[in-house]
């Protein structure tokens, strides 16, 4: 059975190691990964709180969320939308 996964990030460096390293690594047999960059998407920035996350890179899976090492709060991706 698939999962629904969603990385958020910010399109900075770190983030996108994060995304080829992780979300891109994880097998779409078992996960249906969206990618989801918070700056070209500033309207899903509340939606990732929900979920949990505080900074990005970060992966939620299953409601759980899972931060990749640190690129930015999210505080600091909704002062620069």
């Amino acid at each position: 059975m698939t999962q629904n996964a969603t990385f958020y990030h910010a399109g900075c460096p770190v983030c996108l190691s994060a995304e080829q390293g992780l979300a891109h690594a994880l097998n779409p047999a078992d996960y249906a990964v969206e990618i989801v960059h918070l700056g070209e998407a500033p309207h899903r920035i509340a939606e990732a709180e929900a979920a949990g996350v505080a900074s990005v890179p970060a992966l939620v899976i299953g409601g759980q969320p899972f931060h990749i090492n640190f690129g930015a709060s999210l505080a600091d991706v909704k002062g620069s939308v």
